[in-house]
């Protein structure tokens, strides 16, 4: 994914997975193809170093590959986990690439481990400049069948942890003068999805709460954008993927592909 856009300028920006299905012939996926090799020469001269970022479910999927693109790019990276224990080799693959790695336990649906996971960020990597708000979760369900403990859940990680993980980190790039945040809604807060009620409901949200910050901010110096992906081929989309309407939904996109990081 290119996060670029959203970190060099003020303008609202989206990004899309971009990638071959694995199971199809290449020369259909040639323009794809061909927009994956521009993003990665554009990424060559894109330049954090010296940067200080934290991403929040950073230890599977779009988490974990944002948190190595941003290290590849020259920033530390500070990796918000819903389980410190259970962070896999990633902090040794940012240090594999010169940049410092600072695991961090963050369940971003309690608000003492987000606000202590932002501080210890500044404790221990000297200041924060960017904040990727990631975590995310979409128990699903019909409507008519939704439990209360998974509305409360859903809104508490994916709404209510955006907003206080910005806040957070917002007070500190206040004092700064300077930061960046980028939010994670998804297609679903523009679409409806069966099943998927509340989780839209939080992905619009998010969506319109990017644009309040965004104007709450901006005298600081603090951009807020929103990327909103479509399905992206992680551990969390595995199952609906194998789906046989997957063939469905992949003829619908622009590109004709399932996105999956570069």
């Amino acid at each position: 994914m290119d996060l670029s856009a959203c970190l060099d300028s003020g303008r609202p920006a989206g990004s899309y997975g971009l990638g071959a299905a694995a199971n199809e012939p290449e020369d259909f996926f040639f323009p794809v193809n061909k927009a994956v090799r521009s993003i990665k020469s554009y990424s060559k001269d894109f330049d954090l170093t010296g940067q200080v970022a934290l991403v929040t479910g950073a230890a599977r999927g779009l988490g974990n590959a944002i948190s190595l693109a941003l290290a590849h790019a020259g920033a530390d990276v500070a990796l918000g986990l819903r389980d410190v224990n259970a962070r896999g080799d990633l902090a040794d693959q940012i240090e594999a690439m010169g940049r410092r790695a600072l695991p961090l336990q963050m369940d971003v649906g309690r608000l003492d481990q987000i606000f202590q996971a932002v501080d210890n960020t500044v404790l221990h990597l000297g200041r924060l400049d960017i904040l990727v708000n990631n975590a995310g979760l979409a128990p699903d369900n019909l409507a008519e069948n939704v439990r209360e403990e998974d509305f409360d859940l859903t809104l508490a990680v994916n709404l209510k942890g955006t907003f206080f993980a910005s806040q957070a980190a917002g007070r500190v790039m206040i004092r700064q003068g300077r930061g960046r945040i980028i939010n994670m809604s998804s297609q679903a807060g523009f679409v409806a999805l069966p099943t998927e009620s509340v989780y839209c409901m939080t992905k619009a949200a998010i969506a319109h709460l990017t644009k309040c910050l965004a104007v709450e901010w901006g005298k600081y110096n603090i951009t807020v954008n929103a990327i909103a992906p479509t399905f992206i081929r992680t551990p969390g989309t595995e199952a609906a993927l194998a789906n046989p309407m997957q063939k469905c939904l992949v003829q619908r996109t622009a590109v004709f592909c399932v996105g999956r990081d570069l």
